[in-house]
């Protein structure tokens, strides 16, 4: 869960399902993936259950995603102005007070208020990127889902992005923030999820994964990551993921677990039985058989 006003990252490598997470709380799981169970809870409402009219009012509104590629997010023929006013005509603002408050949006993201009337190859990778998050601004709402905003971004205005997220979640707006770069989820973050081939492995507070990583992938994971101010040898995690169409049966890490082919006794349990969440310390959970 997440609460008002908090930064939950979730980490892992590509491919681990960060983005279908993202997407199955908004309920638009691209074809032919499809939510088979559990709930969506967003104000009481399971949002797995809502008509797509429902769900119209909620998308854009209440809850905002910021898609990782700005340029594949963008109409590339038409002007921005029109792109980020549309999002509240759609919800009942008339034309030209939308094209007011667009012009308000750039502003806020820093973005000169004459780039209104400017098409998307016009601007630069990050002029376009705020211009994504202008339009998730536009409700001012409850969530917001970042989906790797920064992804081929320069580290400075990798900054500035996330400088504007956090600007939002300091009034209240709560952040759930997808990456495969660390630095970036330990820098902003309150709370860190970890992934694994389509499984949570790990959560918990940003400093208790840091300093006392329970999971063997989390581990591994920290372990393969270079650090500037640590003079340490960098370890690759040994194998590839599984295949998600046919994952083997057990902890799906189990085949690259140095943890599970060092321990006898877990051989005959992590290659069997799905292991369920554990709590090893407040609010700090894992999903391994060493803790069961």
């Amino acid at each position: 869960n997440i609460e008002k006003g908090e930064w939950l990252t979730f980490v892992g490598e590509s491919g681990s399902g960060k983005s279908t997470v993202a997407y199955g709380i908004i309920n638009l799981v691209p074809s032919p993936g499809r939510i088979t169970g559990g709930q969506v809870l967003f104000k009481g409402k399971d949002l797995t259950k809502l008509s797509p009219e429902e769900l119209k009012e909620i998308r854009g509104k209440e809850i905002s995603m910021v898609f990782q590629d700005p340029m594949t997010s963008l109409d590339p023929l038409r002007k921005v102005g029109d792109q980020i006013a549309e999002v509240m005509i759609e919800h009942g603002m008339d034309e030209k007070e939308a094209l007011k408050r667009a012009k308000e949006l750039l502003r806020s993201v820093n973005v000169p208020e004459d780039r209104i009337d400017y098409y998307p190859h016009q601007l630069s990778g990050g002029q376009r990127q705020r211009i994504i998050i202008s339009m998730a601004m536009a409700f001012h709402p409850k969530l917001l889902i970042a989906d790797e905003p920064t992804t081929a971004l320069d580290v400075i205005v990798q900054d500035s992005i996330m400088d504007l997220l956090d600007a939002l979640k300091e009034k209240g707006t709560s952040i759930f923030f997808i990456t495969h770069d660390i630095s970036l989820a330990v820098e902003r973050s309150d709370r860190m999820g970890i992934m694994y081939a389509g499984k949570l492995v790990e959560i918990g507070k940003v400093d208790q994964i840091i300093e006392n990583p329970h999971h063997p992938y989390t581990q591994a994971l920290f372990a393969s990551t270079p650090d500037l101010w640590v003079d340490k040898k960098i370890s690759s995690i040994p194998g590839f993921p599984p295949d998600l169409r046919n994952p083997p049966p057990g902890c799906r890490f189990y085949p690259r677990c140095s943890v599970f082919q060092s321990k006898d006794e877990l051989k005959k349990v992590c290659d069997v039985v799905e292991p369920q969440m554990v709590e090893v310390e407040n609010s700090h959970f894992v999903a391994c058989h060493l803790y069961r």
